[in-house]
């Protein structure tokens, strides 16, 4: 918690504005930034449908990424340029991973992968279509789309410049 306050602070003073602040998951962009980061795109024009929610710890219960509104068939695209690493069923859903620079990841599901372990991929390639297997969006369709740093989970939204902003709340004594 105080690190986020801190953090909030910083970016509040203009001190945490660049993109690897964002990308360290230190602090959302500022809204109306500049489009994307380091050339990220959304990889379906949907709404939001659900935001990110970590959990506070990282057992518990939470949205370890974002939903975008979309039907089943519509193209999903690589928000970065990256590598495939996985493109296959996990628990019988279909899933598609692009690692990223910095030890970026993206998971995309439900996605029938147009793509193979091993490709590489440019930000806008098509990696997939969205699948018609149910979602936690049902019975309305969406993307969830993850990024993790490791084990960490991070906004996606951040690295569009998108992420919601920082709101400082009164303190205590």
């Amino acid at each position: 918690m105080l690190g986020a306050v801190l953090a909030a602070v910083a970016l509040a003073a203009g001190l945490l504005t660049t993109p690897s602040a964002v990308a360290d998951g230190l602090a959302p962009a500022a809204p109306g930034a500049a489009p994307t980061i380091d050339g990220w795109v959304r990889p379906v024009p949907g709404s939001l449908a659900n935001p990110f929610d970590p959990p506070a710890e990282t057992w518990l219960a939470g949205h370890r990424g974002v939903d975008l509104s979309a039907r089943p068939g519509d193209e999903v695209r690589s928000p970065a340029a990256g590598e495939v690493t996985f493109a296959g069923q996990v628990a019988g859903k279909p899933v598609v991973v692009v690692g990223h620079a910095d030890g970026l990841r993206s998971t995309f599901e439900p996605v029938d992968g147009a793509v193979r372990r091993g490709d590489r991929v440019n930000a806008g390639d098509v990696v997939g279509r969205l699948a018609g297997t149910p979602g936690h969006c049902a019975p309305a369709g969406c993307l969830h789309w993850g990024v993790r740093r490791g084990d960490v989970y991070l906004d996606p939204l951040a690295f569009l410049g998108e992420a919601a902003p920082v709101v400082l709340l009164p303190g205590g004594p």
